[in-house]
């Protein structure tokens, strides 16, 4: 048997789709859209919608869409020490911005490990909120979301960091548009 290390879970409906909220005992350990690469699936955790940390995380995520400053609850995601120094490092990354991941790991004094450290963001468990989606190819292009490019590009335009340099492809739709007045800080 796995061991499963969250200790609750709730979930909620978002303009990009269904999220699972999940957490452990030191804060927040999961946030994943229905569908997303490394999805957990079906957790052994009892599932608790009044669990304060889970309806606090509820709260931002509506915030969040809203284009309102989302409050962000205790993290605490599972992960390698590297994973965790990426993680903490798009932490820094401010909300209407976008760096890449060459730039990522230069911030990290590792900037050779250009792909483990797209593999570390990759992994991020509390998506959205640690703001893997805020981080851009070499070019500037949208790769690499766990979530969904469409998710991905959705999540920049609600921030108003959509690059204008940047043009989706003309069959692509995104999933949310905002004008670039709304912005948030999560």
């Amino acid at each position: 048997m796995k061991h499963d290390p969250h200790t609750a879970w709730t979930e909620t409906d978002t303009p990009l789709g269904r999220l699972l909220i999940a957490r452990n005992a030191e804060g927040l350990s999961g946030l994943w859209f229905e569908g997303q690469k490394y999805h957990p699936g079906g957790l052994t955790a009892a599932r608790d919608d009044e669990d304060p940390l889970l309806r606090d995380t509820v709260a931002a995520m509506k915030d969040y869409f809203a284009g309102r400053a989302a409050t962000l609850p205790p993290m605490s995601p599972s992960g390698t020490a590297f994973q965790q120094a990426v993680w903490q490092a798009l932490l820094g990354i401010p909300a209407g911005e976008t760096v890449t991941y060459g730039q990522l790991a230069a911030r990290l004094g590792r900037p050779e490990a250009v792909r483990a450290v797209a593999a570390a963001v990759g992994r991020n468990p509390v998506s959205v909120l640690i703001p893997c989606h805020r981080v851009l190819g070499a070019d500037g292009s949208l790769t690499g979301y766990a979530g969904g490019l469409h998710r991905k590009e959705a999540l920049l335009t609600i921030e108003g960091g959509l690059p204008t340099t940047l043009r989706p492809s003309p069959s692509h739709k995104p999933a949310l548009r905002r004008d670039n007045k709304s912005r948030v800080t999560a």
